[in-house]
């Protein structure tokens, strides 16, 4: 039998376990893949949590995980323009922590595309090319990212920069070098991060795309001249200050944006770094480094 990373209970880490599972039965719409490669997202980690729970309601036991790249092993009979033996890569609904998953929406994986990489950019790709599709930053403009070091922030300082806009971005101390190398204006977040973003951007600030949730957005919004102007993914008091939240409405999300990342990536005009590779016999291991923030890019599972 296959196996798969499952929790049958909300906890840390040590609530994951690999156990022998059925193997899946693709839904007419759907595809199984044979997972090469898993991406690890602090979703993951809060859906394990339960923080999740009040949203998206837990039937347990559950797998973890919605990113996955592999190879499609078996196709829905609905499903069209796939076949058995493709490199795909995209979401996956019941769980990516496992050797085999389900994905109802493939996207083909270019062959110069490294596994480890496809498997890294559904979620994290996804989200910063959709807050750039809202927030429309024309070049020339100047857009502030708050977490730019993050897995979402870097995409979309390099998405940004490479339509001609001029990125601030806020990061800790360490990774101040690395955001520069994005092509952004690194200033350090914390205390007196204001003064710090308007040296760094003495004609004004035009767009703020909030990935930290490290409440700054009402400073966010006086910067950019209104709420209209300011879009978070990670803070839950966005509704107070007017700010659009992104990220819990599934038809708030931008299908196109993978096959465009991926092209990007393959071609070496997008940058996705992993930071390391567990096998999923290490799944607690990746989630704890994640719940601990020591992980500087993105964590894989290899199945």
């Amino acid at each position: 039998m296959p196996t798969a990373v499952t929790f049958d209970r909300f906890g840390g880490p040590d609530v994951l376990t690999l156990t022998e599972v059925a193997l899946p039965e693709p839904a007419p719409h759907e595809v199984r893949v044979r997972v090469r490669a898993a991406g690890v997202n602090p979703l993951d980690n809060k859906i394990r949590r339960g923080d999740m729970a009040g949203v998206m309601p837990a039937v347990f036991p559950l797998v973890p995980g919605l990113d996955a790249a592999g190879v499609v092993d078996a196709v829905g009979e609905a499903v069209t323009g796939v076949a058995v033996g493709d490199e795909v890569f995209g979401v996956t609904p019941a769980g990516s922590y496992a050797e085999y998953a389900l994905m109802p929406a493939p996207v083909a994986k270019p062959t110069a595309l490294p596994w480890e990489v496809a498997a890294a950019l559904p979620t994290v790709g996804e989200t910063a090319f959709r807050a750039l599709k809202h927030l429309a930053p024309e070049p020339g403009q100047t857009l502030l990212i708050h977490g730019a070091a993050g897995s979402v922030g870097a995409l979309a300082v390099q998405l940004a920069v490479a339509r001609g806009v001029t990125v601030v971005g806020t990061a800790g101390a360490d990774d101040l070098e690395r955001v520069d190398g994005l092509g952004a204006t690194a200033v350090t977040y914390g205390p007196g991060w204001v003064e710090r973003v308007g040296a760094a951007a003495p004609q004004g600030v035009d767009a703020v795309f909030d990935t930290s949730g490290a409440g700054v957005l009402p400073e966010s919004v006086e910067l950019a001249g209104g709420p209209d102007h300011v879009i978070t993914i990670a803070d839950m008091n966005a509704a107070r200050y007017g700010v659009r939240f992104t990220g819990m409405d599934p038809a708030d999300r931008a299908p196109e944006a993978l096959p465009e990342l991926a092209g990007l990536a393959a071609t070496g005009r997008l940058t996705v770094e992993i930071w390391r590779t567990y096998p999923l016999t290490e799944a607690a291991r990746a989630q704890d480094d994640i719940d601990h923030r020591r992980n500087r890019g993105k964590i894989i599972l290899l199945p």
